[in-house]
Order: structure tokens, then C-alpha cells, then sequence
């Protein structure tokens, strides 16, 4: 209660009073501050992000959703209403790539939302095609004799008819394109005969957590760090490859007794996952292995 209360007091009334104070010892706006005092990346990013939600001002607040077509009016007008001189590169360019940034994990986010919503549909073609080249990336020797056969549970799946339980394809399909060896030792891996899991099931289990930290923001501190622009698709696909390579090493560091306690671990190592993402420094790739 006395934390909710202190939040309120200085988001409605010393907030306003302290920012006047330093304005008028530094002559320069917050804005301006936060780009003097913090290196490019997520918690400069961030204050930003902040500042201008917070804002009274209707031109700073509407800033963090504006187009990437307006981008440049954008800056041009929030340097008019904080004075300040449209000369400064520095700080014109500066508040360019934060914003890209910002507008670009909310566009991404409503990309994956509306990707996540398409139903995998067996008449679609272009889907048939990615489901049998995630078979033949990670099964390369061995042919499937039928598309709907009890060979797909040798990749995890529980029946014979992945449609019935496939969602997040394209991440899945990611993976095993762009990181194949991983992919393939991750597979051998789930085979084990006493710590072994699902690895169609468990992968596609992660894309929930992924969009999961997405959509509460929490990824910001990882995309603003590696991307000093417009987040693309390509960046989310990374982030969950660095998951399943993750969750991997995970399973078998903590030797759980029973593929039952699964949901247990899923929890925990979801917990971990989202105290690295507390550090504003956070970058979570693969390492040691080719890029895409």
C-alpha cells in the first residue's frame, strides 16, 4: 500500500517538481539527459520509453506509437515542443533510432499476435511444405513413408497427424533451418531413454513462453540491446532458437525424475529466463555457433 501510494505521489505531483529543478540547473530537458548520461542500448532506450508515457505533453506521449513514415516529423515536432535546436544531430538522431525501437517491438508484437492467430491448415500448401522440410532437416536420413504416419512421434509429436498438435511451425521450422546441427543434437538428446521429452512438443510449448515475454514487454531489455532499429520477425526467431538450445541444457543440468514433472520445470526455467531479462545489458543469443 505505502509503495502503491509513493508511486502515486511521485508520478502525479514530485516527478513534475524534479524534473523542473534539473531543468533549470542543467538547461536541458529530461530527454536530453537520459541521452547525455546513457550509452545507446536497452536502458537508455527505456528512460526514453518511459519519459514520454509519462509526459503531460500530447506530442511526447502519441511519439511512441507513431509510423515509421512519420518518424522524422515525429522527431522534428518533440524537438519543437522541448526547445530545442533542430541543428542538434546528435539528439534528432539519437531519438530517431529510440523510437524506432519502440514502435518496432509494439509492430512486432501485433505481428506475432496475428501469426500466432493463423490455425495450421492441412489444404494450405505453403504450410505442407514447411511441415515436411522440418521432417527432412532434422530426419535427413530416413524418408517419410506417409504424411500421416507414426513416424512424426520419432520427432516428438503424439500422433500420427501433426496438424492436430502443431502451433509455432515457423519458429520450429526456424531452428532447424538456420541452426541444424543444434537442432539435430537437441532431437538426439530428447531421445534419451531416462531424461528424454517430446522435442516437437517442448518446442512448440516454448513458443508460448516467448510470445508470453513479448506481450509483457519483458523482451524489450533483449531487443533494444541487439537490434539499434526497427525489431524485424528474424529477431523474435532468434530469441526463441536461443530458448530451445537453452531449455536443452536446462533439462539435463536439473535430471528431472519424470517427463511428468514437466510443467515444474517449464515454470522454473521460465523463471530464470525472466530474471535475465531484469539486466538492461541482457543479450540472449546462441553462442559459439553460425549465424543465419
Amino acid at each position: 500500500m505505502l509503495v502503491y501510494f509513493w508511486g502515486f505521489l511521485y508520478s502525479n505531483y514530485f516527478r513534475f517538481w524534479l524534473k523542473w529543478i534539473l531543468r533549470l540547473l542543467t538547461r536541458k530537458c529530461e530527454l536530453q539527459r537520459v541521452f547525455d548520461g546513457l550509452k545507446a542500448g536497452a536502458q537508455r532506450t527505456l528512460s526514453i520509453e518511459h519519459s514520454l508515457e509519462s509526459s503531460k505533453n500530447k506530442v511526447l506521449r502519441n511519439a511512441v506509437h507513431v509510423e515509421e513514415a512519420e518518424m522524422e516529423k515525429c522527431v522534428r515536432d518533440v524537438m519543437k515542443e522541448k526547445k530545442i535546436e533542430q541543428e542538434d544531430t546528435g539528439f534528432k538522431t539519437n531519438l530517431h533510432i529510440s523510437l524506432l525501437q519502440i514502435s518496432g517491438y509494439k509492430k512486432l508484437y501485433l505481428n506475432v499476435e496475428n501469426l500466432r492467430k493463423v490455425p495450421y491448415d492441412s489444404d494450405n500448401e505453403e504450410h505442407e511444405e514447411q511441415l515436411i522440410e522440418l521432417w527432412n532437416l532434422l530426419m535427413p536420413h530416413e524418408n517419410l513413408k506417409a504424411r500421416i504416419t507414426k513416424q512424426w512421434c520419432d520427432i516428438g509429436f503424439q500422433g500420427d497427424d501433426p496438424k492436430t498438435d502443431f502451433r509455432g511451425m515457423g519458429l520450429l521450422g526456424y531452428f532447424s533451418k538456420h541452426y541444424t546441427d543444434e537442432a539435430r543434437q537437441i532431437l538426439s538428446h530428447s531421445n534419451h531413454p531416462k531424461l528424454g521429452y517430446s522435442y516437437a512438443i517442448v518446442g512448440i510449448n516454448l513458443t508460448e513462453m516467448a510470445y508470453s515475454l513479448l506481450k509483457n514487454g519483458a523482451l524489450k531489455s533483449h531487443l533494444y540491446n541487439v537490434v539499434s532499429g526497427l525489431p524485424q520477425m528474424e529477431h523474435f526467431h532468434q530469441f526463441y532458437c536461443y530458448l530451445v538450445y537453452e531449455f536443452d541444457k536446462f533439462w539435463f543440468e536439473e535430471e528431472p525424475e519424470s517427463i511428468m514433472h514437466f510443467n515444474q520445470y517449464r515454470e522454473k526455467f521460465h523463471e530464470k529466463i525472466k530474471g535475465l531479462l531484469m539486466d538492461c545489458d541482457v543479450i540472449l543469443t546462441l553462442q559459439n555457433t553460425k549465424k543465419p
